[in-house]
């Protein structure tokens, strides 16, 4: 494919196995330009994507999640659209999320989490990892094979978070059924997986509430506590459902754009074996690897803002009402922040400089615990995997690679990843 100029990016299948050739086109041209299909400016350069990440004041999170799809109950007037997106914020898809708020909101509901994410807190969670790594591995590592996402990413980013939230032990396979992350062949029979699958969010919500409500009324030496009687900056409590709301985002989104980059690390590990052997001889070089898996394949490949006070994104005007896509995926390829962006290399000094976890007011929360879970499942995975490699009879020889990915705007992951290794110990 060579015509981009044709192309629209939401909705050309083609460009979900790789985007990387539509995203350097659109740089190459100019790092800020208007897609001629709906009218979104496409932001692809390192610099230019910061300085909308941290312009809050003119920029709205309010459409963050469907872009330029979001079904706004007012057409924009004037140069200051700030007061008509409050008047009718409720009634935008994904209002109650703390991804869409703009402040005060967005900061009240983030200071829920400064109870939750200290260091003692990760601390604790750490320890959980390593023995939920195992636990994991143990149940296919004698087979020698397994699909990865499946097996390990999915259920351990799934319960690394339940564990930091204090999702009791007990419920542990429910939030694994509810989320697509159950063992093969198990059933949860309490649970109604049909209706479920179909919102999983919201079940979350109820249980939430149920750990919430419980809290209040009877308050434990335990972590969903600490989340229950947390106060806004003010002083004020929260109400239960924007505590929850709060808890199952975060639950939500952690366990999803984790899995995404544990299914990558394991992707290159099994390509490039040069680099699986720098890492089994050089542990210490697991944190850059994960941070260049960050940088080479972002979970997240574009985000979205409103601008809400008419401004200029690079040299382009952006009136108010205006749709901006942000693209971490293209920015983090920028070769005038990155020397040879498509090469993954553990040399990169730079490294940390990507914005897979974005910047400003709506850096991922989770980005500490997401590093944590990438070292810790790849110490273990090379401690209990030799010569791991790509399964050829699932996804053809080197050279002839056939991955499917999930067909999204928005995410970048795989839909599923065979390998094959040999068993240690």
């Amino acid at each position: 494919m060579t015509d981009f100029d044709t192309v629209d990016y939401f909705t050309d299948p083609d460009l979900v196995s790789d985007p990387n050739p539509y995203f350097d086109y659109l740089r190459n041209k100019c790092p800020v330009q208007r897609e001629p299909h709906h009218g979104v400016i496409a932001v692809t350069g390192w610099e230019e994507a910061n300085a909308v990440y941290k312009d809050s004041e003119s920029f709205s999170s309010c459409i963050a999640v469907m872009g330029p799809f979001t079904p706004l109950p007012f057409a924009a007037e004037g140069d200051d659209i700030t007061e008509q997106i409050e008047q009718h914020r409720t009634e935008i898809p994904m209002y109650e999320h703390m991804v869409t708020m703009d402040p005060p909101e967005h900061t009240n509901a983030r200071s829920i989490l400064t109870s939750l994410l200290t260091p003692k807190r990760l601390k604790e969670n750490e320890d959980f990892m390593w023995r939920l790594a195992d636990r994991y591995l143990d149940e296919f590592i004698a087979d020698g094979k397994c699909e990865f996402l499946a097996a390990y990413a999915k259920p351990f980013s799934l319960l690394v978070v339940a564990d930091l939230l204090g999702v009791p032990e007990a419920d542990h396979d429910e939030f694994r059924a509810a989320f697509g992350a159950e063992r093969p062949g198990s059933r949860v029979g309490s649970l109604d997986h049909e209706t479920i699958s179909a919102n999983p969010l919201e079940w979350a919500d109820e249980k939430f509430t149920q750990y919430i409500e419980d809290r209040r009324r009877e308050p434990r030496d335990d972590v969903l506590t600490s989340i229950a009687t947390a106060k806004y900056p003010d002083g004020s409590t929260p109400e239960v459902i924007d505590v929850v709301r709060t808890a199952t985002f975060l639950f939500a989104a952690g366990q999803e754009t984790t899995a995404k980059l544990l299914g990558a690390a394991m992707q290159i590990l099994g390509d490039r074996p040069d680099i699986q052997q720098q890492l089994r001889e050089d542990r210490s070089r697991i944190p850059v690897f994960i941070e260049e898996c960050l940088r080479m394949e972002s979970p997240v490949k574009t985000v979205f803002r409103m601008t809400r006070k008419s401004t200029t994104v690079g040299d382009l005007d952006s009136p108010a009402g205006t749709t901006v896509m942000v693209s971490p995926g293209a920015a983090n390829r920028d070769p005038r922040r990155f020397e040879n962006p498509h090469e993954f290399s553990l040399e990169r000094k730079n490294v940390r400089e990507h914005i897979a976890f974005s910047r400003g007011i709506h850096s991922c929360p989770g980005a500490p615990l997401a590093r944590v879970e990438g070292r810790v499942s790849i110490e273990r995975i090379l401690d209990r995997m030799a010569d791991i490699r790509i399964d050829e009879d699932k996804h053809g020889p080197v050279g002839h690679r056939n991955y499917t990915y999930e067909p999204t705007f928005i995410l970048r992951g795989l839909t599923e990843l065979n390998i094959t290794f040999t068993p240690v110990g």
